[in-house]
């Protein structure tokens, strides 16, 4: 028995796993052994390549191709028109098929509209990539990236707010209130 949502001009190929709840849209198309969570909702001419696994309640916008190789942790979200690669140095005219670099996108991360992921290079937890951003390097856990090629600018909080750390390394979530401590370059949640 199906236990999700697919429009009837979307595309499910056999092989694939699809948890309750999640939603597909118009013109998407689903690939076989891919795995999708549960509770996700994938907008309108999305593409879920083979092998591609998704999480729980994970966010897909319109017009994003998720290619194998990828995979997304829980609460993921993918803005619209963002962009996976996942071979480094393509040509029409040779198969690299066999070297796909894999890109893992940790629980809670947000990826804006027009971004380009160039494969084999992680986003950490909750990190926050700007709209139009060009990622060419691992982004850290909480990190603010903007830019092409992306730098980071800051640190952003589980709820997406732009932290300002005190001289003892501490920020306060303006939204949530939650507490995160900034120390060797990395930001942990400590309450």
């Amino acid at each position: 028995m199906k236990t999700f949502f697919a429009h009837e001009t979307a595309v499910i190929d056999e092989g694939c796993e699809i948890g309750e709840g999640t939603k597909i849209w118009h013109f998407s198309h689903i690939m076989s052994n891919c795995k999708i969570g549960e509770n996700c909702n994938l907008g309108q001419n999305v593409v879920v390549s083979p092998e591609v696994v998704l999480g729980n309640n994970v966010k897909v916008q319109n017009n994003v191709s998720i290619y194998t190789g990828v995979t997304c942790d829980d609460d993921v979200f993918l803005g619209p028109s963002m962009v996976f690669t996942n071979v480094i140095n393509p040509r029409s005219a040779v198969n690299r098929r066999s070297e796909y670099l894999k890109t893992h996108v940790g629980k809670g991360a947000s990826i804006g509209a027009n971004a380009t992921i160039v494969c084999g290079h992680d986003i950490g937890k909750f990190a926050f990539i700007g709209a139009g951003a060009v990622v060419t390097k691992n982004v850290p856990d909480y990190a603010l990236v903007v830019g092409n090629p992306s730098k980071q600018i800051g640190w952003m909080s589980e709820y997406g707010h732009k932290l300002s750390f005190n001289e003892e390394g501490i920020a306060v979530c303006k939204e949530s209130g939650e507490k995160y401590l900034l120390k060797n370059n990395q930001v942990i949640k400590i309450q």
